[in-house]
């Protein structure tokens, strides 16, 4: 392992290594009043120096619009090369099923970057200067980040979730605990170790914490929940637990989150909290979320793929994509909704709920389950909570649920499940 200057060296038998930025990240305290336009590299080390330090991990580096892939040591140090360059970052799935984007860019545009493919194939959105620095001083603003604070982070590079913690911890002079992957043994480890202020995990990392009794140390002050849907099974529990918990939502065309709630707040499903300073959100007559604001890319409404509402006081919640609504005994029906009710079950550990296409029902609801609770007692639950359509009628059990690599819950995988039923 070649250990980057002034960086510290990590354990070369550790499974995933918690890799400090904190040299590369300190920035200075006064700068002149063209921050909006400020690089990446702009805020760390010099050109010189950061291009030794890229080359030091790599023998060539990856040519401009070129896709960039490894692990996340190498696509931190490439985000950061890229951003001294003047050139855009494009990192990419490392996964053997990755496509191989290709794209043309703006002149400003400071990265390039597929959505998760939760719904389908991923799709590339180029993010613009503006955008990412708009978008990690009205992060840090609202989670108060500071110099000195250090965000830890697991989530994968090649996704706006992991690219936006490097851009808010640059902004804020902070310091980055960067992890390969997210594994509880070694997170656990970095939480107990005392410094972590941040935070950013998807529910099903959260839940994995909690079930190895994983507890917030005294100096975190927000761990942010994104990606899927927060139950509010998990939610009490992490909450009981001791957790910070920040809902937030975004998605990679905000340049990530457009809004999050403040665990002060009272909390409801679908809770978001209010948008950063600057944004707008409708929803239309068939309640589609629509956005506005400086973190998207132009000055025009973002006709959104979730179901959402906007209350009195302007907190955001969100619904459930809208894709994924069914339709059964002729009445729709939300998964998340379901899902929702039922998630927190003793002996049910994780939940997914689509449909099959059915002559009486149209949509037959499918809960698709881990755990080894019994299917009469979680249909016996739903019948005591849900309306009559959106009962589940058929209940597959399987090891695990399909996940994309950044840990949403893969809609597309979990619909190919639904195969092995009989028809």
């Amino acid at each position: 392992m070649i250990t980057p200057p002034h960086l510290p060296a990590t354990p070369a038998a550790a499974p995933t290594s918690a890799w400090s930025l904190a040299d590369a990240l300190r920035v200075a305290a006064a700068r002149d009043g063209n921050a909006p336009a400020w690089r990446f590299g702009d805020l760390t080390l010099s050109f010189a120096e950061l291009l030794a330090l890229a080359e030091s991990q790599a023998a060539t580096l990856p040519p401009e619009l070129r896709p960039s892939m490894g692990d996340a040591r190498t696509l931190a140090i490439g985000a950061y090369a890229a951003s001294c360059r003047n050139s855009p970052f494009f990192p990419v799935d490392r996964s053997p099923s990755a496509e191989a984007f290709a794209a043309s860019s703006a002149p400003d545009t400071a990265l390039l970057i597929a959505t998760s493919g939760s719904e389908g194939e991923p799709k590339r959105i180029a993010l613009r200067r503006h955008q990412l620095a708009t978008a990690s001083d009205g992060a840090n603003a609202r989670l108060g980040l500071h110099p000195r604070d250090a965000w830890l982070a697991c989530l994968p590079l090649y996704h706006i979730g992991g690219q936006s913690i490097l851009w808010r911890c640059a902004r804020a002079g902070a310091c980055v605990r960067l992890h390969d992957g997210f594994h509880v043994d070694a997170i656990a480890a970095d939480l107990n170790a005392g410094s972590v202020s941040h935070i950013s995990l998807v529910p099903a990392m959260l839940a994995q914490l909690l079930d190895a009794a994983c507890r917030p140390p005294p100096s975190l002050r927000v761990a942010l929940i994104g990606g899927a849907a927060l139950s509010p099974a998990l939610h009490d529990r992490a909450r009981t637990a001791g957790w910070p918990l920040w809902p937030s939502y975004g998605m990679t065309e905000t340049a990530a989150m457009i809004a999050c709630s403040d665990p002060k707040q009272p909390w409801q499903p679908g809770d978001v909290g209010q948008l950063l300073p600057g944004h707008s959100a409708r929803v239309d007559a068939n309640g589609r979320l629509w956005l506005r604001g400086p973190q998207l890319a132009d000055d025009d409404w973002l006709r959104t793929g979730d179901l959402g509402a906007v209350t009195d006081d302007g907190r955001l919640r969100i619904l459930g994509r809208a894709d994924d609504m069914l339709i059964s005994a002729g009445r729709n029906v939300h998964p998340a909704t379901v899902e929702a009710c039922l998630a927190g079950l003793p002996g049910l550990r994780e939940i997914a709920v689509t449909g099959l296409p059915d002559p009486i029902w149209g949509d037959r609801i499918v809960a698709v389950i881990v755990g080894d609770i019994g299917d009469e007692a979680l249909i016996a639950h739903a019948r005591t909570h849900l309306p009559a359509a959106a009962i589940p009628r058929t209940v597959l059990r399987v090891a695990a649920l399909p996940r994309t690599g950044a840990g949403k819950p893969d809609r597309q995988a979990i619909r190919q499940l639904l195969t092995k039923l009989p028809q």
